[in-house]
């Protein structure tokens, strides 16, 4: 059953991003399912965090998405290279987002190894939000989609994980943005081996 809408507009954004793991993250891109459940995220708490894209209320081309309605893709091109998707959450005129960061993959893995050009199932497959979208085949293309669409969705299948088996610690990569870059905003399941690196300090 896909999460409804009421999931994603909660205005507590680090909440959601907790509570994502364990949901199924699925596409279905010219009439090919993919998809695993979600095993590590990222909140990026709107113009309060340094850390986020909208940070000062920051609203362009880009971030526009970002201050839509919760429930939504947030799709952008990091370093020119990675489709990095995100989960819009709050109500409009509030961007928050959480970046998904790996995911176990459960279906379609014939399909993600081809994208993702490898001919046997490694971690690496879905171990980062860049490898993530290529291998679910998220682009730009699918930006500010309804998550209650066929294309992209996310679905609750009852898979839940105690506190003990999740670690909340700083996010990665965001160390331009001061003390906001030490805050516990990355979650991810302990031991999981498709969850990116660094993840053995902690």
């Amino acid at each position: 059953m896909k999460l409804p809408l009421s999931f994603y507009k909660s205005d507590d954004v680090v909440s959601i991003s907790r509570n994502l793991l364990g949901k199924y993250l699925f596409t279905n891109i010219k009439g090919e399912t993919t998809g695993g459940y979600i095993v590590e995220t990222e909140a990026y708490n709107g113009v309060i965090d340094r850390a986020s894209h909208a940070f000062g209320n920051r609203l362009t081309p880009r971030t526009r998405t970002m201050f839509e309605h919760g429930g939504i893709a947030y799709i952008y091109l990091c370093y020119g290279i990675h489709e990095m998707f995100n989960v819009v959450t709050s109500v409009e005129g509030q961007p928050h987002a959480v970046l998904i960061r790996a995911i176990n993959p459960t279906d379609g893995i014939d399909i993600m190894q081809h994208r993702r050009g490898m001919d046997k199932l490694k971690p690496t497959i879905t171990s980062g939000p860049g490898s993530v979208a290529k291998a679910l085949g998220i682009s730009r293309q699918i930006n500010a989609i309804s998550l209650q669409s066929d294309i992209l969705w996310i679905e609750d299948r009852g898979l839940a994980f105690a506190d003990a088996d999740i670690a909340a610690v700083p996010r990665v990569g965001v160390d331009y943005a001061g003390t906001d870059a030490l805050l516990p905003y990355r979650f991810y399941v302990k031991g999981n081996p498709y969850v990116s690196k660094p993840n053995n300090k902690h």
